[in-house]
């Protein structure tokens, strides 16, 4: 397009403050506000400048458009693009359980409704009714864990547990409180990384205590723990292998003979378990994954987990052990700096209760655990036979696995069946990607050339959405 004839179309864009008092314009402004609505139509305007630079937009085009500019209904979907929420609910049809791209675990409804109450109004947070004074925030929460534990037997008796903000969070409360200017034994073999490049001996020295490996990747002996110490050393620590495996030519003291030693030196033993089970996971098939009350029972001194993996509930990280030591960690100024709101309280303490009741499939975690394979597939049949009048979606339910995710049972999965699709005329990635862009937004598993759905992780009420979103695709 010749420079003269862009000149002449620049010149028929009106002004942003021209443009505010078109009548449909300003109706928007008075429902809207009038800085909000004077961006949306200012990037309008400079989308369409753009197109006339690019010279996708010639005489004809800028009429059409500045048609839908002056009735508002493109300043309208600009304005609603701008100002919807970025953090938006997605339907997760990958089989990831505790999917940390996703949020790791959904909240029950009780959590839901103990967090609407809980924000909406003022509450005892840090208040002793009783006594009007003063209060402490763990209270919430300790008598519950206090009750879960006393389950595990007399060497439970007593446990006391605090709440920060992640488990990452109380590694680090835990090794300054009890570690700082000191050593900490720790196996070679357990020096992990966790999501977004965090390393354990990062971690370490940021806690101001020092790092003593000890044995090789693949072995390690009790020997090797006993001969590091020496006058320095303050704690023994063991990492869950959270997020990998090691297999083959290896070796490994038990819980047990750390524990023994910790005990006969006269030094604690902390545990990061990383994910951190309240049940037991054998009854969904998964073994060899370590629970808080295996340690606790163990003899462990201090068990940090997280809330929000194989607990169920909010984001959150627990430190678990003898109240002696927790005591030390909660006089930390760290803790202050650390500590978590009323939402996460009101939230943790709905999700306890559920398992003081020990109704575990009122936790959507849980509950997906323990869904079996022949339910998942009946659940894809329904979905498949909704799906037969698109005659562009061609559909076949194939067995598969599940995972666990959150950096939980690395090696074990979950036997499942999945609906695997492909639509004629797009790839399986496009496909994927047209599906997040839905509303609500569908993240999916590609797999040779096919998209993949493994309905354990949808909700049943979320299922009407995902046909129409297929339809609307691949209708």
């Amino acid at each position: 397009m010749p420079t003269a004839d862009k000149s002449a179309l620049y010149r028929r864009l009106p002004a942003v403050d021209e443009l505010l008092r078109v009548p449909a314009v300003a109706a928007l402004v008075a429902r809207e506000g009038h800085a909000a609505v004077a961006d949306a139509a200012r990037a309008v305007l400079d989308r369409m400048r753009a197109e006339i630079s690019a010279g996708r937009l010639d005489e004809k085009g800028l009429e059409l458009a500045l048609r839908g500019v002056t009735d508002a209904n493109v300043i309208s979907r600009e304005l609603r693009h701008a100002m919807r929420h970025s953090l938006r609910p997605v339907i997760n049809a990958t089989g990831v359980i505790l999917h940390t791209n996703l949020g790791r675990a959904p909240l029950s409804a009780r959590a839901l409704e103990r967090v609407r109450e809980a924000a909406a109004g003022y509450s005892n947070l840090e208040f002793d009714l009783k006594s009007g004074e003063r209060g402490k925030r763990d209270v919430h929460t300790q008598r519950l864990f206090a009750r879960l534990f006393a389950e595990v037997g007399e060497t439970a008796a007593g446990i006391s547990t605090i709440v920060v903000n992640n488990n990452a969070a109380a590694v680090m409360l835990a090794l300054n409180s009890l570690a700082e200017g000191g050593e900490v034994v720790v196996s070679r073999g357990e020096l992990v990384e966790i999501g977004g490049s965090f390393r354990i001996p990062d971690v370490m020295s940021k806690s101001g205590a020092t790092m003593r490996e000890v044995g090789t990747t693949n072995r390690t002996r009790i020997a090797d723990y006993e001969s590091a110490i020496n006058d320095k050393t303050r704690l023994l620590l063991r990492v869950h292998r959270s997020n990998f495996q090691i297999v083959g030519f290896t070796e490994r003291p038990s819980l047990d003979e750390l524990v023994a030693l910790g005990q006969r030196r006269g030094i604690p033993v902390l545990e990061d378990l990383g994910s951190g089970a309240l049940f037991d996971l054998a009854s969904v098939g998964i073994a060899d994954e370590p629970g808080v009350m295996d340690s606790l029972r163990a003899g462990v001194d201090v068990v940090t987990y997280s809330g929000d993996k194989l607990l169920g509930g909010p984001q959150a990280g627990l430190l678990s052990g003898k109240p002696a030591l927790i005591a030390r960690c909660r006089a930390n100024p760290m803790f202050r700096a650390l500590r978590v709101d009323k939402l996460t309280y009101a939230a943790l303490e709905a999700t306890l209760l559920d398992y003081v009741r020990q109704d575990h499939d009122a936790i959507p975690a849980l509950r997906m655990m323990r869904i079996s394979a022949a339910e998942v597939r009946e659940r894809a049949e329904r979905l498949q036979s909704k799906l037969q009048p698109l005659a562009r979606l061609h559909s076949e339910i194939v067995p598969g696995e599940s995972v666990i995710g959150g950096g939980a049972a690395p090696g074990s999965n979950l036997k499942t069946f999945v609906l695997a699709v492909t639509c004629d005329g797009l790839s399986a990635d496009e496909l994927a990607a047209k599906l997040r862009a839905n509303e609500p937004a569908i993240v999916v598993r590609v797999e040779e050339a096919r998209v993949l759905f493994d309905l354990r992780t949808v909700f049943p009420e979320q299922e009407p959405a995902l046909a129409a979103a297929l339809a609307a695709v691949c209708g």
